[in-house]
C-alpha cells in the first residue's frame, strides 16, 4: 500500500509542472496530542469541512500498525485468520466448480462429435458415411460388451469369421445380408447383429441428444455457481487484506512489547475551475466563454487538497464492548496542488499498481481469467441454441410476410478489426494559456481553500493546542 510520504512523491512524478516545481503549493500543518481524545472527530471535523467547501473527498491510503505485544495486535489477528479460513474455503469451492466445468466442457465436446455423425444421416451426400462412423462406434462401445461373441473379436480371434466385419459395415438391413455371399454360420451371426445396431441407431440418438441439453443445463448452472462463489469470497479476501497491518521497519515509535498504534490516512479532495464562469466574471479572457473555445478543450483543471494524518496512540478496550477508544498524538498536513485531468488519471493509474489493488483483483483473476479462456467454449455450448435459431432457414411460402421485410437478409456482422497496440499514457505538459491561467487559477483557489480549511480548524479548537 503506498505510504503517506510518497502521496506528493506520486503526484511530482505524474505531473510534468509539480516535477519541476519540486513542492506544493502551499503547506500548513497542524499538531494536536492528546491522551483522552481520539482521532475520529479531528478526521471526520475534516472529512466534513472538505465536503462543505465542495472538494468531495476521496481516500487514498489507510494504514495501521499495532504493536506485537499489544491486545489490539491479536485482536486484530484473530479477525483477519477468520477472514482468510473462509476465503480460502470458498477459494477450494471455487477450484472444485472450475475443475467441473472442464470435465463438462470435454463431455460436450464429445457429445457434439458423436451428434454430428446422427445430423449427417438426414444429408444424403454424408449418409454412408455417417453410418459406417456409428458402425464403428457401435461395435467399440456397445457390441464389444459381448467380450467372445462380438464381431470384432470372432473376426479377428476365430478362425471362419474374417468377412465379419467387412460383411457387417456394407449391409445395412437384414435383406442385404442375403444378398452377400456369406457362407450361412456367418449370415446366421450377422442378421441379429444388423437388427441391433439399426434398433440401437434410433433409440441412441435420442438419448444422446437428451444427455447433451442435461449436460448443458448443469454447465450453465455451475457456470453461475462459479461467479456467485467469487461474489461471496471477494468479501472475505479484501476484508483479510484490509486487516494486514503496515510493516513499520526499524521506525522507533512502534517498540514490540508497547501498547501502541499508528496510523496513517490521506485524503485528496477536488473541485473543478468553472472556466466559463470565471470568463464571464472577466477574470478571464471573454474568449474562453465561447462554446467553440471550451469544446475543443482537451482537459480540465481543479484546486486540490491533499490532508495527511499521521497518528501515534495508544489503545484502550471500551468495556462491555469489542471496540477500542485511541488517545494520542495527532498530525495533520495540509497541501494544496493545482491538478489537471490527465495528472489526476496518471495518479490513479499508479494507485492502482498497489499492492492492495492487486489483492483486490485475485479473485477476479481466479474465476474471469478462467472464464476468459474457457469464453469460446461456454458461448459455443451455452449459445449455440441462439444461433440455430438465427440460421434456421427461414419458410418463404408466404408472399405477404415478404411485405414486412421478414424475408430481408440482415447485414453480416463485421469482423473486428485487430486492436493495435496502444501507446503508454503521458501527461503532456501545459500549454501557454493553460499554464498563464487555468494553472495560476487553481492554484490560487486551492492556496485559499486549504488555507480556509485550515484556520477554520483552528479557531473551532483553540489555536494554543496547534503548531
Amino acid at each position: 500500500m503506498a505510504e503517506v510520504k510518497k502521496i506528493s512523491d506520486l503526484i511530482e512524478e505524474v505531473s510534468p509542472y509539480y516535477k519541476k516545481k519540486g513542492k506544493p503549493e502551499a503547506q500548513h500543518v497542524l499538531g494536536y496530542d492528546s491522551g483522552s481524545e481520539t482521532l475520529e472527530p479531528i478526521y471526520f471535523f475534516i472529512l466534513d469541512l472538505m465536503n462543505d467547501f465542495g472538494l468531495s473527498p476521496q481516500k487514498l491510503v489507510d494504514n495501521f500498525s499495532s504493536s506485537p505485544g499489544s491486545g489490539h495486535f491479536s485482536e486484530l489477528g484473530g479477525k483477519k485468520s477468520a477472514m482468510q479460513q473462509q476465503g480460502s474455503k470458498l477459494l477450494m469451492d471455487i477450484n472444485t466448480v472450475l475443475r467441473s466445468i472442464l470435465n463438462i466442457i470435454y463431455d460436450l465436446r464429445e457429445f457434439k462429435i458423436r451428434l454430428e455423425s446422427y445430423d449427417d444421416l438426414k444429408i444424403p451426400a454424408k449418409k454412408d458415411a455417417a453410418i459406417l462412423s456409428l458402425k464403428q462406434l457401435w461395435m467399440d462401445k456397445v457390441d464389444i460388451e459381448k467380450g467372445n461373441s462380438s464381431i470384432k473379436a470372432m473376426a479377428l480371434g476365430q478362425a471362419g469369421f474374417a468377412t465379419l466385419i467387412d460383411a457387417f459395415l456394407v449391409a445395412k438391413t437384414t435383406k442385404d445380408v442375403e444378398k452377400i455371399d456369406l457362407n450361412q454360420r456367418v449370415k446366421r451371426i450377422l442378421i441379429p447383429r444388423i437388427n441391433d445396431f439399426n434398433a440401437w441407431l434410433g433409440q441412441s440418438e435420442s438419448e444422446l441428444r437428451k444427455r447433451y441439453e442435461i449436460e448443458r443445463t448443469y454447465l450453465r448452472s455451475q457456470v453461475n455457481s462459479l461467479k456467485l462463489y467469487s461474489r461471496w469470497a471477494r468479501p472475505y479476501l479484501k476484508a483479510a487484506q484490509e486487516l494486514e497491518m503496515k510493516d513499520q521497519g526499524r521506525n522507533p515509535e512502534m517498540v514490540k512489547v508497547f501498547n501502541t498504534l499508528l496510523l496513517e490516512l490521506t485524503l485528496l479532495g477536488k473541485r473543478n475551475l468553472d472556466i466559463k464562469g470565471l470568463s464571464i466574471e472577466e477574470s478571464f479572457p471573454k474568449e474562453f466563454s465561447k462554446e467553440k473555445f471550451l469544446n475543443n478543450l482537451k482537459r480540465n483543471y481543479h484546486s486540490c487538497i491533499l490532508v495527511d494524518f499521521s497518528y501515534r496512540g495508544i489503545p484502550n478496550k471500551v468495556q462491555g464492548t469489542q471496540h477500542y477508544s485511541f488517545g494520542g498524538k495527532a498530525q495533520v498536513t495540509f497541501k494544496a496542488y493545482a491538478l489537471n485531468d490527465d495528472e489526476i488519471k496518471m495518479l490513479e493509474k499508479k494507485l492502482g499498481e498497489d499492492d492492495v489493488e492487486s489483492a483486490l483483483n485475485l479473485i477476479d483473476g481466479i474465476t474471469q481469467e478462467s472464464l476468459d479462456q474457457l469464453k469460446e467454449d461456454l458461448d459455443y455450448f451455452l449459445g449455440d441454441e441462439e444461433e440455430a435459431k438465427e440460421e434456421r432457414p427461414k419458410d418463404k411460402s408466404n408472399p405477404f410476410l415478404a411485405l414486412f421485410g421478414f424475408y430481408n437478409e440482415k447485414p453480416k456482422k463485421e469482423t473486428p478489426k485487430e486492436k493495435k497496440e496502444e501507446k503508454p499514457f503521458q501527461v503532456s505538459p501545459d500549454n501557454w494559456y493553460e499554464k498563464t491561467f487555468f494553472r495560476a487559477k487553481s492554484a490560487e483557489d486551492a492556496r485559499e481553500t486549504m488555507f480556509s480549511i485550515f484556520d477554520v480548524y483552528k479557531k473551532a479548537h483553540g489555536m494554543a493546542s496547534f503548531t
